[in-house]
């Protein structure tokens, strides 16, 4: 059983970083599915339910900004961490830790500015759980925590620090329209597929902005 709802998320700063650019962030032109879907999932994710984003509404104009920061280069050692768990918390099991002035580097980002969209999405109660819930149950948590401004986690626009508004729409009718522009966004990615658990490979789709809208097929938009 799905039932659709529809987000409202702004932001000053994003940056959905594009996978080909591997060392520079370099952020799409809209936002991606799959950083919509996670606006989504940091409102209401149960194990019982999916999220499969339909419509993309961009109701503020593209615009740019170039960004310096300080970045470390490394991250911590996974082995030594499971090392470190292993010993317990009595035991030395190496350095987990990371000197930031050793470490430092200073990156380029291209970023999104003043961005706004309005995001359709579907909530889908799967079948075959085996604590199975009525689906007027999810239904009525989400609502009750989009309208109250309740949120599992900080939603955000694509990197964590840029920091999401997210606000329930309801009323289409008092809603601003997505900018009159129309043009195609290339291939985006969509989502991850974890057919395979242990390798989870991209999927991406042909974005076509018309009039300020992206439609996602009902299939994912995969291509």
């Amino acid at each position: 059983m799905k039932k659709r709802y529809c987000l409202e998320m702004a932001g000053d700063y994003a940056c959905f970083t594009r996978p080909e650019m591997k060392v520079e962030r370099v952020s799409y032109d809209v936002i991606t599915p799959s950083a919509a879907r996670a606006v989504f999932e940091a409102i209401l994710w149960k194990p019982a339910i999916r999220w499969h984003i339909r419509r993309i509404e961009v109701l503020r104009p593209v615009r740019w900004m170039n960004l310096r920061r300080n970045e470390v280069a490394s991250v911590v050692s996974t082995r030594n961490v499971q090392q470190a768990m292993a010993a317990g918390a009595d035991a030395r099991a190496g350095d987990l830790g990371i000197l930031v002035e050793d470490d430092r580097q200073q990156r380029a980002a291209l970023l999104l500015r003043d961005v706004a969209y309005r995001v359709h999405a579907d909530l889908e109660v799967l079948d075959g759980q085996p604590d199975r819930q009525p689906p007027q149950k999810f239904f009525s948590m989400f609502e009750r925590r989009a309208a109250g401004g309740q949120c599992v986690n900080q939603p955000y626009l694509g990197c964590r620090e840029f920091d999401a508004r997210v606000r329930l729409v309801t009323a289409f009718e008092t809603e601003p329209a997505p900018i009159a522009e129309t043009r195609d966004l290339g291939w985006m990615l969509h989502d991850l597929d974890f057919s395979h658990p242990s390798d989870p490979q991209p999927v991406f789709f042909r974005a076509q902005m018309t009039a300020g809208v992206i439609e996602v097929d009902a299939t994912g938009g995969r291509q």
